[in-house]
C-alpha cells in the first residue's frame, strides 16, 4: 500500500495521530506500507517537529520523503528574491497564482508533479496493490488519480474534513462545475472508499454524489490511550484550580478575545475561579508568525487575570499535561461539520469540560451524555463565564464515580477501535478486487 500522508510523524500536526494509526493498522492487517510525505526540514517552517510522535510508528512502515516545502513560510530573508523582499504582497499573489496553474489549490497546487512522480517511483520499486490518500492537501488527489490512470491501482480517499464542504461556514465550498469540483468528482467516482471524520460531512458527500453514497464511510478520529492521564484526585480548591486548553490556536483573535472576556467575567463573580489559572498550550501561528501574532498579544494582556501560555506539548507529555489540570477548555470554530480530534482526548481525561463553540456543533453530539460537561452555550462571553463557574464546581465536587463515568463515556472513541473496522473493510474490498483481476501493474 502506498499511503499519501503529508503530515506523517514527526510533523507536529494534529493529523499525525490519525496517520500513524492508519499506517500501523494496515501493517497489522498484513500490508506492506510505504508512506509518502515531505522532508522533516519542511515542517520546521510550520509548526515544527515532535519526534515522540514517531516512536510508536511500526518499524515495518517504510517512509519516503519528498524535498517539498512551503516557500511562503520561509523566514530566512537572505533567501528571498528581490521581488519578495520589495513587495511581499505581490509576491504572495504570484505564488498563489503559480500553484493554481498546476492544481486548484493555492498553497500546494505546485506540488502536483512531484507527488505524481513520487507515487510512480514507489510503484516501480515496490509494486502497489492499493493507494490511500489523506487530504489535505487536496493535491494528493492528483497523485492518486495518476496511479489509477497509468496502472489502474485501486485507491481510497481519507477526506477527513472534506474538500467541497465549507466546514467552518457550512454548505458548499465550490460548485461541481468549477475546476476543483471537476477534480473532486473525477477522483471520487473511481475511489474504492471515501472516509470522512463525522456524519455531517459524510452526509454532505452522500447527498452531493448519491451514486457514491455506499462508498462514503465515517471514520472518526478518536483518542490514543497513552494520552489519558492517571485518575485525577480531588483538587486543592483553596489554592485555586488550573483550567487548560491543549491544541493549535488557529481560530480568529476575536474568538480568543471572547473566551478571555468570559474568563474575566467568571473571575469577577466566583471566588474559586478568581484564584484559579487558565493555561493555554499548543502551537500559535506558523512560520514567521509563530508566537508573534495577535493571539499572543491577547494572552499577554490577560496575564494579570491568571492566563498564561506554556508552549507546545510533545505527544509523550500529553497525558502528564492533562494530569496537572483540573478542568479543560474546549475552544473550537465552526459548527455541525466540525468535530476536532481534541474533543475525544478531553472526554477521556475524566475532567470537567468547558465548551467554547457554537451550540450546533458536532462536538456537542460527541459530548452529549458526558457527566462532567458544562454544555454548549454558544460564543457569548456571559454564557462562557457561567460555564467556567460551573466547571469549577464540578472539579471540586465530582465524585470518583462521576469521573469514572466520564472516562467510560469516551471508551468507545479509542482511535484503534474506530480505525479497525474501516481498515478491515477497505482491505477486504481491495483484496476482493485483486482476486477478480481488477488491478494491474
Amino acid at each position: 500500500m502506498i499511503y499519501l500522508a503529508i503530515g506523517f510523524p514527526p510533523a507536529a500536526k494534529s493529523c499525525a495521530y490519525r496517520m500513524r494509526e492508519t499506517a500501523n493498522k494496515f501493517v497489522e492487517l498484513g500490508w506492506d506500507v510505504t508512506v509518502l510525505t515531505i522532508a522533516e526540514e519542511s515542517w520546521e517552517r510550520e509548526y515544527g517537529l515532535d519526534h515522540t510522535l514517531s516512536d510508536p510508528v511500526d518499524p515495518r512502515v517504510r517512509i519516503v520523503e519528498l524535498p517539498l516545502a512551503r516557500e511562503d513560510l520561509e523566514t530566512d530573508i537572505r533567501l528571498f528574491t528581490e521581488d519578495r523582499a520589495l513587495n511581499p504582497i505581490r509576491w504572495m499573489q504570484r505564488e498563489r497564482a503559480r500553484h493554481l496553474e498546476h492544481f486548484p489549490e493555492p498553497v500546494f497546487g505546485g506540488w502536483r508533479s512531484a507527488l505524481e512522480q513520487g507515487v510512480l517511483d514507489i510503484h516501480r520499486e515496490f509494486p502497489a496493490d492499493m493507494l490511500l490518500a489523506s487530504c489535505a492537501p487536496y493535491v494528493n488527489l492528483a497523485a492518486a488519480w495518476k496511479l489509477w490512470e497509468t496502472h489502474k491501482i485501486p485507491y481510497a480517499i481519507d477526506f477527513r474534513d472534506g474538500w467541497s464542504v465549507d466546514v467552518i461556514g457550512g454548505g458548499e465550498a465550490f460548485t461541481r462545475d468549477s475546476e476543483a469540483g471537476q477534480w473532486e468528482e473525477r477522483v471520487l467516482s473511481d475511489a474504492t472508499a471515501i472516509w470522512c471524520v463525522n456524519d455531517p460531512i459524510a452526509n454532505f458527500y452522500r447527498e452531493r454524489y448519491p451514486e457514491l453514497a455506499e462508498r462514503v464511510h465515517v471514520v472518526r478520529n478518536g483518542f490514543d490511550p497513552d494520552s489519558v492521564p492517571e485518575v485525577h484526585g480531588e483538587p486543592a480548591a483553596e489554592a485555586g484550580l488550573t483550567f487548560g486548553y491543549l491544541g493549535s490556536v488557529n481560530f480568529k483573535p476575536a474568538f480568543l478575545a471572547t473566551v478571555l472576556d468570559g474568563w474575566r467575567a467568571a473571575r469577577e463573580r466566583d471566588p474559586l475561579v478568581a484564584r484559579s489559572r487558565f493555561e493555554i498550550r499548543g502551537h500559535i501561528g506558523a512560520g514567521a508568525s509563530r508566537e508573534a501574532n495577535a493571539h499572543m498579544t491577547l494572552i499577554r494582556q490577560a496575564e494579570a487575570d491568571g492566563v498564561l501560555f506554556g508552549g507546545p506539548v510533545a505527544k509523550a507529555e500529553v497525558a502528564a499535561t492533562y494530569g496537572r489540570w483540573d478542568a479543560l477548555v474546549l475552544m473550537l470554530v465552526g459548527g455541525r461539520f466540525v468535530t476536532s480530534g481534541k474533543v475525544y482526548e478531553f472526554m477521556a481525561s475524566g475532567l470537567p469540560v468547558v465548551s467554547c463553540h457554537e451550540v450546533d456543533h458536532d462536538a456537542s453530539h460527541v459530548l452529549a451524555g458526558h457527566p462532567l460537561w458544562t454544555g454548549a452555550v454558544g460564543l457569548d462571553a456571559e454564557g462562557i463565564a457561567d460555564s467556567f463557574v460551573k466547571a469549577a464546581r464540578m472539579a471540586v465536587e465530582a465524585t470518583p464515580e462521576q469521573r469514572a463515568e466520564a472516562r467510560a463515556h469516551s471508551a468507545r472513541f479509542t482511535r484503534g477501535l474506530l480505525m479497525t473496522p474501516a481498515a478491515e473493510h477497505l482491505s477486504h474490498a481491495v483484496r476482493s478486487t485483486l482476486v477478480t483481476g481488477g488491478a494491474g501493474a
